[in-house]
């Protein structure tokens, strides 16, 4: 029986719970007045930009954190890096009337540095930044499991940019991609952003459906970043862009 539930858990179920009113979604994607960067919207909200070619980041830095997880979901677990309190918690800026911006470094931030470099040599406001530890799934629950975050629910526009996050994978597994969506149940809107190790993508996801697929079989670990649109950020993305060849000379 648990395997039959698990079986009726695909996107098309999930239209039907939707439709009916059984499932209610819990975020709407919305036009607001702040700040969004062109680059970004003019393609369809997503970047796929060159890989992270930094100091080697050591298994350590991300392996052995202290993680926790949201009882709707145990197959995927995360080690908060910063949060809105300092601790070691996954509660949204929201809740302590906070926008997704100025994130306190935790107590995990320690054992990690090579990440928090690499976090502060952005240059942008970041709010919460996190590994997520993931077990192999399947395309099917990966689709069930498309959502859109919630960014922005205290960010007033007369003070901040529109938040995005920004991904940095850490698994060296060619399988895992991050799905992305325009509408949520027409696949025709569906690409995919291949996610080598080490590969970088910034994405809006409180705009794009999105969710992780990693064919496994080891775990899945990748750090996602909330960062303010800006002109900071914008500045960063230019550096990161993947390099266009040059033609050769006739």
């Amino acid at each position: 029986m648990a395997t039959l539930a698990e079986s009726l858990k695909n996107e098309h179920t999930k239209r039907i719970l939707y439709v009916t009113g059984v499932r209610r979604p819990s975020l709407m994607q919305r036009s607001t007045p702040h700040y969004r960067m062109p680059e970004l919207e003019a393609n369809g909200g997503y970047l796929r930009l060159r890989r992270y070619d930094g100091p080697e980041i050591p298994v350590e830095e991300f392996a052995n954190l202290s993680y926790t997880t949201y009882s709707s979901d145990d197959a995927t677990q995360f080690a908060p890096i910063t949060s809105a309190s300092g601790e070691i918690e996954l509660r949204g800026f929201e809740a302590y009337g906070k926008p997704d911006l100025n994130g306190v470094w935790t107590a995990n931030a320690q054992m990690c540095p090579t990440i928090v470099r690499w976090v502060e040599s952005i240059g942008a406001r970041f709010g919460r930044v996190q590994l997520l530890k993931m077990r192999p799934n399947t395309m099917r629950e990966c689709r069930w499991g498309l959502h859109l975050d919630n960014n922005n629910a205290a960010n007033d526009p007369a003070e901040n940019g529109w938040v995005v996050r920004l991904w940095l994978e850490l698994t060296d597994d060619d399988s895992s991609a991050l799905i992305i969506r325009r509408d949520q149940f027409d696949r025709r809107t569906e690409s995919r952003i291949a996610l080598p190790r080490y590969q970088q993508a910034i994405v809006d996801s409180e705009f794009l459906y999105h969710g992780g697929f990693h064919r496994g079989p080891g775990t899945r670990y990748a750090l996602i970043t909330s960062v303010e649109s800006g002109p900071a950020l914008e500045r960063w993305i230019e550096s990161q862009q993947v390099a266009v060849p040059t033609p050769l000379a006739a």
